[in-house]
């Protein structure tokens, strides 16, 4: 079997699809590309069990067949030749390939393309659809705060909730948790799955960067995402996903208003002076200032900044991970952001002032008890 196709081309497709594969799979035929040819159209799979990404290219080939192709030397030789038509040669009972470019000759050794896992189908019991830059903005919104704890694997991805009114991401890793709604996407079904996080940031790394569609089609078991000419199919994450928001308090009489990129900054410095088991640093709301401070005791370092803030309620100090505050301003991209506090051994809720129409978002952030040193 023989097909001829633009290297420049292949070597976009398999760069968009490569990171699925892991360095150390389940199966050894998982660190190749599955190569299947009909009509004219060349359809490369990559997949480790959980999930698969598929893309398509045309080449010129009067045959049809397949074969799994070692994707590290394959790409490695793709990215070192010039944009040029390159020649596949394969061996169909010894499954060797020859690449053949104006310069040279490249062989080597395929498998058998029936060992390759089955991809999935995916039964469209649910659909949706949804444009890439809302799809990019929900993963950027959640994806930081899930769990990296394998024994509660429900945190371990993003929540999705479509009701009919809007449809809401949660993540959570126990510390903190964040709840992004959409009232531009809806569905009459209304369903809940989970979406693991390493399916989500082969997402985000893939999206177009232009506006396009995204199909979603989802059972209880897998997911499919669409676009362009790239398929992804995922395992869903199969538990319940903790009661989220009976963890969000209600009455927070506490109200400050504040600058996030002159916080973010501020938390950036203050928290090389924490303590680095902890993270801790101390916010102190007294009127119109707002002051960040931190120690650590261990090595005597300490560090305090006053800031301005717009401020109602009563006066409170209060302690969180630095870390956390620093992940959870860096993503979010308003200029203001409002503090929503009730005592200080009671969760803190960051919301951007500035938001989109359709869209809203919360922010919760448990404390950290504070030792008096003042």
């Amino acid at each position: 079997m023989k097909f001829i196709v633009s290297s420049g081309a292949l070597l976009k497709q398999l760069a968009s699809i490569n990171g699925v594969i892991t360095t150390n799979p389940v199966v050894p035929i998982l660190e190749n590309f599955l190569f299947e040819i009909n009509d004219g159209l060349l359809t490369v799979t990559a997949s480790d069990l959980q999930t698969s990404m598929i893309t398509e290219i045309d080449v010129e080939c009067k045959e049809s067949g397949n074969i799994a192709v070692p994707a590290k030397i394959l790409l490695e030789t793709l990215k070192n030749l010039p944009e040029q038509p390159v020649t596949f040669s394969i061996d169909e009972e010894t499954y060797s390939i020859e690449i053949s470019s104006d310069n040279g000759r490249y062989k080597l050794a395929g498998e058998n393309a029936t060992d390759f896992p089955k991809v999935p189908t995916v039964s469209d019991d649910f659909n949706l659809e949804i444009s890439t830059d809302v799809l990019s903005r929900a993963i950027n919104s959640t994806i930081f705060a899930t769990s990296n704890d394998e024994l509660r694997p429900a945190m371990t991805g993003v929540y999705m909730n479509l009701t009919d009114t809007n449809t809401t991401f949660v993540s959570t890793d126990g510390h903190r948790l964040v709840r992004y709604r959409r009232v531009d996407i809806a569905s009459e079904d209304g369903s809940a799955i989970i979406i693991p996080r390493k399916a989500l940031n082969l997402l985000k790394s893939t999206l177009p960067s232009e506006n396009t569609v995204v199909t979603v089609e989802y059972n209880l078991a897998n997911a499919i995402f669409k676009f362009n000419n790239i398929k992804m199919i995922c395992r869903l994450i199969d538990e319940r996903f903790p009661d989220y928001e009976n963890v969000i308090p209600v009455e927070n009489p506490i109200r400050m208003t504040a600058d996030r990129s002159e916080l973010l900054s501020s938390l950036k410095r203050i928290s090389i002076y924490a303590n680095r088991t902890t993270h801790q640093v101390r916010i102190k709301i007294t009127g119109s200032e707002l002051q960040v401070s931190a120690e650590d005791l261990d090595f005597s370092n300490e560090a305090n900044e006053r800031l301005t803030c717009e401020h109602e309620g009563e006066d409170i100090e209060i302690g969180f991970n630095a870390k956390f505050l620093i992940e959870m301003l860096g993503n979010t991209d308003s200029d203001k952001i409002e503090l929503h506090l009730s005592a200080p051994n009671r969760a803190g809720l960051i919301y951007p002032v500035d938001k989109g129409e359709s869209e809203d978002m919360l922010m919760l952030v448990m404390p950290v008890m504070l030792n008096n040193y003042v």
